[in-house]
């Protein structure tokens, strides 16, 4: 029997990063089914939340994710340009966020097509993986191919859809938060949840006592 499960993701998310190939052999390599929730990231969703998050943690940050990365094999740098617009002296946000509205709506589209989660990793890998300008060129195109994507179909429905598809980013949010976390990733099986990358393996064992079995 096929087990599902959710993923709310973000393509600010390093950690999300990290977590996606993961996540995509397991569904690749297992009979499971991961429905895709792509969401703003919580600078964009909590005004002003940097000006309350304790000022030890964007440090600590910039110490545990080379080390994660290292550990998972995966390159990381810190995106060109950021998937928010920060100024990061003063690390106030923008008002205007044209390349994570971009990114979000193109993750709703490709789920739609039920290619999220590959479309993610793929895209992910591109913007955290040390990709310079990794918003012009072809390289989200060539990120959506491998993912068994046309890119052209998905710039043609952000066009047509545009409100549906931000009206899907607020139900994924107001879903986000019924799961029971406010952060990414969060996997969320039989309404348990599962957050950070560091859980992945915790949500295997899990899908496991459910009947997880390989394809």
């Amino acid at each position: 029997m096929t087990v599902e499960f959710d993923l709310f993701w973000s393509f600010r998310s390093p950690y999300s990063y990290l977590a996606a190939p993961r996540l995509l052999a397991l569904t690749q390599d297992y009979d499971v089914v991961c429905r895709f929730h792509a969401v703003r990231p919580i600078a964009v969703r909590i005004d002003g939340f940097f000006k309350t998050v304790n000022p030890l943690w964007p440090g600590y940050v910039m110490h545990d994710l080379p080390r994660e990365a290292e550990q998972l094999g995966l390159p990381i740098t810190w995106p060109n340009p950021d998937p928010i617009v920060q100024d990061m002296r003063t690390m106030e946000v923008a008002k205007d966020q044209p390349y994570i509205t971009h990114l979000t709506r193109l993750g709703i589209a490709a789920e739609r097509q039920g290619k999220g989660l590959a479309f993610a990793t793929h895209v992910a890998k591109q913007i955290w993986g040390g990709v310079e300008n990794w918003d012009q060129g072809s390289v989200l195109a060539d990120a959506a191919a491998k993912a068994g994507l046309v890119f052209a179909e998905l710039e043609a429905e952000l066009t047509a859809e545009k409100q549906g598809l931000d009206t899907q980013i607020l139900a994924n949010e107001e879903a986000h938060t019924a799961a029971g976390h406010w952060g990414v990733p969060l996997m969320s099986f039989n309404k348990e949840p599962f957050f950070g990358q560091d859980r992945v393996q915790s949500l295997i064992w899990r899908l496991q006592q459910h009947g997880l079995s390989k394809r």
